[in-house]
């Protein structure tokens, strides 16, 4: 027998894990679970050499910690099988029933995301984790307490890998766990991460905490006495209980505040448990009455609860030596929502459904949590919105009715304009706060009496995007600006689609754009040309709309797939997208199993990271001859801000017989904008003539060849 050949937990233990808490369980149906998934995963094996079934059986001990239903725990032992293993779906319904085979293959699909991905692939995904989020939010719980096991026992993988997990935790699994309630689950995938990510400044806060106990003693058992003390007089019953915060957290702390460990005061939380609510403003009165609070430090999530069901009192005081402590104060129920957030719907006490007052119906949450999103058209706004959404903690402000709108922190009166309403946000000419006259661009604060004061026929500014934060403002805001530039992208649209056209040998006519938005599922053909116009949509693309048979048409003697001289029979080539490399400039090969070759331009700076592999590089050079105009490189231009000059420039890059295929405005000013245009030629000559022609333009301010290292090296643009 080799090492690791035994299961950790056997299924009596994981039975007797779930019987705690629901001696109702349908022990056989977890029996048969573990038995399958012991079965279905016996020859594999984890980084660590043990078996892999030991992973499935924690994850399901993990989720037994948050009493949750027999579905969610059988599924964390199945949710490898279907994407692992011989089992399939069919299978898997046939034994366990169609609502456990949804949600094994519900994890499955989430575990295929590549959330880690290029921006544009990571803001699809994200926008499909939603929606199996929304479909049965017990999935999202399978796949965090997957990720925390995962995290707990990375060390068997790779450096590279472990950096790769680590910052995916920190970035996205995390930030979901505390917008979802699972405070306790954050923390310790954070704190985990940044084992991985930054292990230098981790030891260094945990050297500091032994040094300061050594030279304070024991101060949590110190206050926590004295806060026992205090209840006590005042006649509370309630638990006590204190900890040092995580080194995460105080790292955090210790960044935001650019202060050193010896400096930062609140690294000590208490946690009081009462019976009732009234208890726990008696607990307030009683802790600010033997320590004095810190101003704007205090909140209370009781009379106004986070959308995710969590309530408590939030309050900071200093104690003992000076030393700031953060207090929460909540009951025993508010606390088992504290502590499980969302997923207290699913808890289980004595074999039935828990019946907590503040849990929230899941289905309500991802509801109010997505709304705001479906509104973003494109991807990567809709990250931007999530991102924001997930990161931010929330202030209260007050309408001068006195209804309460949630915010994020650091949103301005233009976010609170439109949460009230969109008609509102879109008339909004200013704002009081507090009956005094402010800003747009301020910062809110909680408790703040918001007054917005609007005027018919107002419509909203491109500046309000830096000013907005709530991905509902910014994406109103867009539509609102998409339609009053509607009539200018439709001209300009125009020109892209004639010069698109022409260079196909074809006319851009009313028909022919009609039969694209046709193909494109489109409304029609202003539709298009707005798209086009405004760079959601690619001149090539539309005509590969209605003609997927063209090409450019510029005498191609030479085959695009085998430009390229030095490669060995059968072996496929890419341009890497960073360098961009044009016939006529030379060029080098580097090897990738299973992938071909990659070929740089010679002075790319990426080459740098292969200097030592060179039996990986290939000396190459292109054909001879006449190319066809589809090798592209990203032109970055600065333009006078004046009607009709991107109209213009675009007819002259046609006229050149350059396809472009893609713009992108970087920067607007009332006097220029810039922008990078992706355009297709033949060759470096071709390169050449079209800088040349640009820069005799009086309305080009600048033009240069734009290389993007930072930009992974296949990547194609959006």
């Amino acid at each position: 027998m080799k090492d690791g050949d035994h299961l950790e937990i056997s299924a009596d233990d994981l039975i007797t894990l779930v019987s705690r808490y629901n001696p109702r369980t349908n022990a056989e149906l977890i029996r048969a679970a573990y038995d399958y998934g012991r079965d279905m995963h016996a020859d594999q094996r984890r980084h660590s050499g043990e078996l892999y079934f030991n992973h499935p059986v924690a994850v399901a001990a993990i989720l037994t910690e948050q009493q949750l239903d027999d579905a969610t725990i059988i599924t964390a032992l199945l949710h490898d099988t279907i994407e692992d293993t011989k089992a399939s779906y069919g299978e898997v319904a046939e034994r366990f029933g169609d609502e456990i085979a949804e949600l094994v293959d519900g994890v499955t699909k989430l575990t295929n995301l590549q959330l880690n991905s290029t921006e544009t692939k990571q803001a699809e995904n994200f926008r499909k984790l939603f929606m199996a989020m929304s479909k049965d939010l017990r999935v999202i719980l399978v796949k965090l307490s997957d990720r925390l096991h995962n995290m707990r026992t990375i060390r068997a993988m790779r450096p590279d890998k472990q950096a790769q997990k680590a910052r995916e935790t920190m970035d996205i699994y995390a930030p979901l766990a505390g917008r979802m309630g699972m405070q306790w689950m954050r923390e310790e995938l954070e704190d985990l991460a940044f084992r991985v990510l930054n292990p230098e400044g981790r030891a260094s806060i945990i050297r500091r905490f032994i040094n300061l106990q050594k030279e304070t003693g024991d101060v949590i058992q110190r206050i926590t006495g004295d806060m026992r003390l205090e209840l006590d007089k005042a006649g509370v019953q309630a638990d006590v209980f204190g900890r040092a915060k995580k080194p995460y957290s105080i790292w955090r702390k210790m960044q935001e505040k650019d202060q050193t460990f010896s400096r930062l005061s609140d690294i000590y939380g208490f946690r009081i448990i009462t019976a009732n609510e009234e208890d726990c403003y008696r607990t307030l009165g009683a802790i600010h009455q033997r320590w004095r609070a810190v101003p704007g430090r205090f909140k209370d999530y009781i009379s106004q609860p986070k959308s995710n069901g969590y309530r408590s009192i939030h309050t900071t005081v200093s104690g003992r030596d000076g030393k700031r402590v953060e207090v929460q104060i909540r009951t025993i129920q508010m606390h088992d929502v504290a502590e499980t957030g969302v997923a207290a719907h699913w808890s289980y006490r004595d074999g039935v459904r828990s019946q907590n007052p503040f849990a929230v119906d899941p289905a309500k949450w991802i509801t109010t949590l997505t709304e705001q999103f479906d509104a973003e058209e494109d991807h990567v706004d809709f990250l931007e919105a999530v991102k924001l959404e997930m990161y931010s903690d929330q202030v209260f402000c007050f309408t001068p009715k006195g209804e309460v709108v949630k915010l994020p922190r650091g949103a301005t009166p233009i976010d609170f304009a439109f949460a009230i309403h969109t008609r509102i946000g879109t008339a909004c000419v200013g704002a009081k706060v507090d009956h005094t006259r402010v800003p747009l661009w301020t910062r809110l604060k909680n408790g703040q009496s918001v007054e917005i004061i609007t005027a018919e026929g107002q419509s909203p500014q491109a500046t309000w995007l830096d000013i907005a934060v709530t991905g509902k403002a910014r994406a109103a805001i867009r539509r609102a600006l998409r339609e009053e530039d509607k009539a200018r992208f439709i001209k300009l649209g125009r020109e892209l689609a004639r010069s698109a056209f022409e260079n196909v040998g074809r006319k851009a006519t009313d028909k022919a754009l009609a039969t694209a938005a046709r193909a494109m599922r489109l409304a029609d053909r202003n539709d298009l040309l707005a798209r086009l116009g405004s760079a959601e949509l690619t001149g090539s693309a539309v005509v590969q709309a209605v003609y997927p048979e063209l090409r450019p048409k510029e005498g191609a003697h030479v085959d695009a797939k085998r430009a390229v001289i030095g490669l060995s029979p059968g072996q496929s080539f890419e341009l890497a997208f960073c360098c961009q490399p044009l016939p006529g400039e030379r060029i080098v090969g580097i090897t990738f199993k299973g992938r071909g070759v990659l070929v740089h331009a010679i002075d790319c700076d990426r080459m740098s990271a292969y200097e030592d592999q060179p039996d990986r590089w290939l000396d190459l050079h292109w054909h001879d001859g006449s190319h066809p105009a589809v090798y592209g490189i990203t032109l970055d231009l600065t333009l006078n801000n004046d009607a009709g000059t991107l109209g213009r420039i675009c007819t002259l890059i046609g006229e050149t017989r350059a396809n472009i295929s893609d713009l992108q405005f970087v920067d607007r000013k009332p006097d220029f904008y810039r922008l990078l245009i992706y355009v297709e030629l033949r060759d470096v000559s071709h390169l050449h003539s079209l800088m040349l022609t640009l820069e005799a333009e009086s309305d080009v301010a600048e033009v240069s060849r734009y290389r993007n290292m930072s930009q992974d090296a296949t990547q194609t643009p959006a």
